[in-house]
């Protein structure tokens, strides 16, 4: 299934993945694409949130992985510097398991991402207007689907 959305602020944008964090569910994976600057950091961000995580979130590209702890936790995964990387990081061991991975820039590590998550590709439009593209896979990312307006 596939739905896609327009977001006309950065606040809009927090909001909808604050309504889309309470009803993630543990061993959820999300994935998202999109250029630089598009967004995806601000989309996790108001996913923690919708977690009730307090601590500030920040983009892990230097250090690939952040984890929080809300009423779920969260793992946040960002992929930009691992194409080409064949290095065993363990990143296997923590995709799908407790709480909920996010995972930026999955198209670096195709070979990690489980057949059902749900992805999102948000695009820029202009400097306040993104789209996003959400797209599930499996009945319970359907469900996730249905609850995004």
């Amino acid at each position: 299934m596939k739905k896609q959305l327009i977001s006309t602020s950065r606040t809009q944008t927090i909001d909808l993945a604050q309504h889309l964090a309470g009803h993630l569910f543990n061993g959820c994976v999300i994935t998202l694409s999109g250029d630089l600057g598009a967004g995806k950091t601000t989309f996790t961000q108001g996913l923690g949130h919708g977690l009730g995580i307090t601590k500030l979130i920040s983009s892990p590209t230097f250090t690939i992985m952040k984890q929080y702890h809300g009423r779920l936790d969260l793992i946040h995964i960002d992929a930009y510097r691992l194409e080409g990387l064949h290095q065993d990081l363990g990143l296997d061991e923590l995709i799908g398991t407790d709480g909920v991975c996010v995972i930026e820039w999955p198209e670096q590590i195709p070979h990690l991402i489980p057949a059902e998550h749900l992805a999102i590709t948000i695009k820029r439009l202009t400097e306040d207007k993104r789209q996003l593209t959400i797209e599930s896979t499996g009945s319970a990312y359907d469900a996730l689907l249905e609850v995004i307006q």
